[in-house]
This record gives C-alpha cells, structure tokens and sequence, in this order.
C-alpha cells in the first residue's frame, strides 16, 4: 500500500474512532470540548467547529453560552477564542468527575 493510502486509512480510522465515542454527546461533554480546544493559544472559529465536530449553527449558540458565562472570551487581536480560569476550573472539575463514572471501553 503507498504511503498516501496508508495515512487516509489511518486519518479516516481515527475520525471514525472519535465519531463513535461522541455519539450521544451532552451539552456538557460538548461545552468540554469546546473549552479544551480553545486552551492554550486559542482557538478560531473554524478550528473549533471542526475539532469538535458540531455544525456552525451549534457553535454559534454554544460560543454565546460560554461566553456569556465567563467560561471562554474572545481577543479581538488575535480573532481566537480562549479558555479562561473559570473554564479551565470547568474543565478540572469535568475530568476529575469524567475519570470516577468513566466506564471502560468494550473492545
């Protein structure tokens, strides 16, 4: 198999991983996701939408909400989104409370 081929099976098996694991989404899990993307240096628009997978409608409201909430701001300099302290706390206590109910993967 070339090179090329190998790594669109690899890309598609690994989206393909991740859309079967976001299936069934809360807006929590989703709202998690949002805020861990935009850690770091920030996050635009697009980035977002597709790291997260959810259409440009659903990012719209969602970025409102976290917003709105202190959970994400935007920098007019930079045109990203950025999680704050408030959202990184969201995000500690997300994991901490993600890691006690995780079940274990069925293989």
């Amino acid at each position: 198999m070339p090179p090329f081929e190998s790594k669109i099976l690899f890309s598609t098996t690994i989206i393909a991983i991740k859309i079967k694991r976001m299936k069934y989404r809360s807006k929590t899990d989703v709202f998690s996701n949002i805020l861990e993307t935009a850690s770091g240096s920030g996050a635009v628009k697009t980035k977002i939408m597709y790291q997260v997978f959810i259409s440009h409608d659903q990012m719209k409201g969602y970025l409102s909400f976290l917003t709105e909430r202190g959970l994400l701001n935007y920098d007019l300099d930079t045109m990203k989104f950025k999680t704050t302290e408030k959202g990184q706390r969201f995000l500690q206590i997300y994991n901490q409370i993600d890691d006690m109910i995780k079940l274990p993967l069925s293989s």
